[in-house]
């Protein structure tokens, strides 16, 4: 075997890799038939992914957005955006500077940052118990 024997083939510079994106939303489809079965969320880490220029866009354009958003403030602000497709969630979290810090795709029925925590919920149930305690004094 020689070079001269291996076929090569030329094509058109798009800009992205549709490679690397129909991997990614296959990948996005197994976690999601894991979750669909199971019950078990996954995530995707997108800040570890080596884009090709055009390609994080053309994600967005290819997952598009749902029903639901949400704009959390924490220790920095975040988003949360439904996709087109239930159960696959766009996170991202900023820092007080507006850069990206965290950039994910979350395949679960409610993102963590949504979640209240038990501790919240018990601090929640405190005020609460302590406004009608007020409001009966009154």
């Amino acid at each position: 075997m020689s070079l001269h024997n291996i076929s090569i083939r030329v094509e058109a510079e798009t800009g992205y890799s549709v490679g690397s994106l129909r991997a990614l939303l296959a990948e996005i489809a197994a976690h999601l038939e894991t979750l669909a079965r199971d019950g078990a969320s996954g995530s995707i880490d997108l800040n570890s992914l080596p884009f090709a220029p055009g390609e994080y866009e053309q994600l967005r354009q290819l997952l598009g957005q749902g029903e639901v958003s949400a704009h959390i403030e924490a220790i920095g602000p975040s988003e949360v955006i439904e996709t087109r497709y239930p159960g696959v969630w766009w996170v991202t979290h900023y820092n007080v500077e507006g850069d990206i810090v965290a950039d994910m795709l979350e395949i679960t029925d409610i993102p963590a940052i949504i979640r209240s925590q038990p501790e919240d919920i018990a601090g929640g149930l405190e005020l609460l118990r302590a406004q009608l305690n007020d409001e009966v004094q009154q």
